[in-house]
């Protein structure tokens, strides 16, 4: 079974460093024999979440982000981290996602499915508090999070000119990361196209 990841950053600035982050995910992701299909929130027109539009007029944006989650294996998510937490516009994106959709079975675009994290920072500290928080979003809608996670502090410095990270630890990190997605995705049973 070819394991299938959709990738996406929680980011829309330009030159974002968790773009790049999660650019070099899917990079490693393929070489790894998966299929990655990467995609930008941005390109997804949703609504700030509101209860009332579920029932007779579920945005059609929604969908379309709903069928790409339940069509893969696992997610490759980079997180930045906006006053300690994540950003809108992933947090957004997931409450769509994770809306029962009508007309099919399945409960959430997120359930079932594995997920690693990862998040670039130009501060100390890395996304620490944004990770610890998608964490626990991710785990409350059924998703499965890998244990491994790559944080990247003072990141503006942390990429090379090929995109490639130049410290040997959260590069390795990410390999750990993306083998351990990849191998649970294995586990668990086919995405519902």
């Amino acid at each position: 079974m070819t394991v299938k990841l959709l990738a996406f950053a929680g980011s829309t600035r330009t030159g974002s460093l968790n773009q790049a982050l999660v650019d070099l995910a899917a990079r490693e992701a393929r070489a790894r024999g998966a299929e990655v299909t990467a995609i930008r929130l941005t390109d997804f027109d949703l609504p700030i979440y509101h209860g009332d539009l579920e029932p007779d007029e579920f945005p059609a944006a929604a969908l379309e982000l709903q069928t790409l989650l339940r069509a893969h294996h696992g997610l490759l998510i980079a997180s930045p981290e906006h006053n300690g937490t994540i950003s809108a516009l992933l947090k957004n994106s997931i409450d769509w996602g994770s809306r029962p959709v009508p007309g099919h079975a399945i409960i959430s675009g997120f359930r079932n499915k594995v997920a690693g994290i990862m998040g670039a920072s130009i501060s100390p500290f890395g996304t620490l508090r944004s990770l610890t928080h998608l964490r626990h979003v991710l785990s409350t809608i059924q998703t499965i999070v890998a244990t491994e996670q790559v944080m990247i502090p003072f990141a503006a410095t942390a990429f090379d000119a090929q995109g490639a990270l130049k410290e040997p630890l959260p590069a390795q990190l990410m390999g750990m990361m993306v083998a351990r997605v990849i191998d649970l995705a294995e586990r668990l049973e086919p995405p519902v196209s």
